[in-house]
């Protein structure tokens, strides 16, 4: 069950970045931070290709190297914890994106978020 879990969250992981990097740009750049771009000399579309090149790249390695599975478990849980501040600022700010229209459903979403960071854990352990 627990490699079930882990090919299922590599390949959805592999498709979210290539959406970073293709169809979904715009969207994502919802979730990014306004504090980002003060913070660091990336503009929002450059923080959206970058965390795309990293999800496509956890989600390859936790497929192609089980060996390694803990590690990458490990990194991608703490990926999701990195990313969250985004979600946070989503719903705080009234960003729409993804079909998260409203309050609730932005608010719903948080909820989500400690999910990923369990599966993550669970499925490389």
């Amino acid at each position: 069950m627990r490699n079930v879990a882990r090919w299922a969250l590599g390949l959805s992981m592999i498709f979210a970045g290539i959406s970073h990097l293709f169809w979904a740009r715009r969207e994502f750049q919802a979730q990014v931070p306004d504090w980002t771009t003060r913070v660091s000399p990336l503009d929002k579309d450059a923080v959206v290709v970058a965390s795309g090149v990293v999800e496509a790249m956890l989600g390859g390695a936790l497929i192609a190297l089980p060996g390694s599975r803990r590690r990458v478990g490990a990194i991608l849980s703490a990926f999701f914890i990195a990313i969250f501040p985004g979600n946070i600022e989503q719903w705080a700010k009234r960003r729409d994106g993804f079909g998260l229209d409203s309050d609730g459903k932005r608010l719903g979403r948080l909820f989500f978020q400690p999910v990923l960071v369990a599966w993550a854990w669970w499925s490389t352990r």
